[in-house]
């Protein structure tokens, strides 16, 4: 078996779109990057199938719009050597961890960081999270060859690689100061950003995904890119585009959500379907260029926020995705929180106190309701 140098934990449709693919393009461009061991942290036998047929090829269609004009491509994605499971695979998972890995991927979704009863036993337990799951493994690669490693989520977490080297820190409290030591100084925890939309899943493996994408990666000393791709970007900072993705493109799905929800439509409305209706993509634009925009002027980023914007409603007319706007307002109460009444807060923060009627409103309305 070919060695793995890249080791991933979590097997969504995400990642085989968004950085497997990449890996694989970088591969077939001759980089000396990959190959990548996908590793199935959640145990659940009824994905075995699919995890079987991410080895050797499988699909990614891409299809949306750049610049007005659509796109439908297929790409084969080869960059998947071998796959295993935590629950059924866990001594080659360690061993490959020990001797193969040099960077590990993960997405391991909603619930992958959340604490487990069982983080803390001495003995690796299938039911424990993915950050004791690591931990395990970092103690065993430690014992064994103390080599060093880098770890980079790409859980939709601030600062993932910062909040998993603090929970991996905290759950090794008890563990010798040598091991403490090899996971501040031999370990590189990396933060990252990553975007892309990826709608359904093709069989047995493989995903339709819009074309645009991003990981952005966090500059830092001893940082090692997975692979060299338009699409990963290193940055010096994360906060400029976690404020566009957030306020821009999250807070327009979400003011798009609130419309929807007090005009009491259809449970089968798109957001192409909104974006298509000349008087909702007005009331978007408007909010995003009267009430939004002069805070990115005032954080320095006028020319960052206007080409987001042209890039965020064309993503939003994809006619090729099929994104419900039921689905955007679930949780609506937390994602106005997050969204909206933090994106006045953080105007202020950077020097805008220009009045924003629409999206006060929106705050106040739901602060009355609670």
């Amino acid at each position: 078996m070919q060695s793995t140098p890249i080791l991933q934990f979590g097997t969504s449709r995400f990642l085989q779109a968004h950085a497997d693919l990449f890996i694989s393009q970088a591969m077939q461009d001759g980089q000396e990057v990959g190959p990548i061991t996908v590793v199935q942290s959640s145990g659940d036998p009824r994905r075995a199938a699919r995890l079987a047929a991410l080895v050797g090829s499988y699909t990614v269609r891409v299809e949306g719009l750049i610049k007005g004009k659509r796109v439908q491509e297929a790409l084969d994605v080869t960059s998947v050597a071998r796959t295993l499971s935590t629950s059924t695979d866990w001594d080659e998972v360690a061993r490959v961890f020990v001797e193969e890995a040099k960077i590990v991927l993960s997405n391991t979704g909603d619930t992958g960081f959340a604490p487990q009863r069982c983080d803390s036993d001495p003995s690796f337990n299938q039911a424990m999270s993915y950050p004791a799951k690591l931990t395990h493994l970092l103690r065993l690669r430690f014992a064994i060859n103390s080599a060093p490693i880098q770890i980079m989520p790409m859980e939709l977490i601030v600062d993932n690689g910062q909040v998993l080297k603090t929970r991996v820190i905290e759950l090794a409290q008890n563990d010798g100061l040598e091991f403490q030591a090899y996971l501040e100084r031999d370990v590189t925890w990396v933060n990252s950003l990553v975007d892309r939309i990826v709608s359904q899943p093709l069989e047995p493996a493989g995903a339709v995904a819009e074309p645009y994408a991003l990981w952005a990666i966090e500059d830092q000393p001893k940082l090692v890119l997975p692979c060299e791709h338009p699409c990963v970007q290193i940055v010096p900072s994360l906060a400029d585009i976690e404020a566009l993705k957030l306020f821009v493109l999250n807070l327009g799905h979400t003011f798009l959500a609130d419309r929807w929800l007090r005009n009491k439509c259809a449970n089968d409305v798109l957001v192409r379907h909104l974006v298509d209706d000349p008087d909702e993509v007005a009331q978007l634009k408007h909010v995003l260029q009267n009430e939004v925009r002069s805070a990115f002027v005032a954080a320095g980023l006028t020319d960052q926020f206007d080409a987001y914007v042209v890039t965020t409603i064309e993503r939003f007319a994809n006619p090729f995705l099929d994104h419900l706007i039921v689905d955007i307002a679930q949780n609506h109460l937390q994602k106005v929180e997050r969204r909206i009444a933090a994106v006045l807060t953080w105007a202020v923060s950077k020097g805008d106190h220009t009045d924003k009627p629409i999206l006060s409103s929106i705050v106040t309305h739901y602060k009355e309701r609670v």
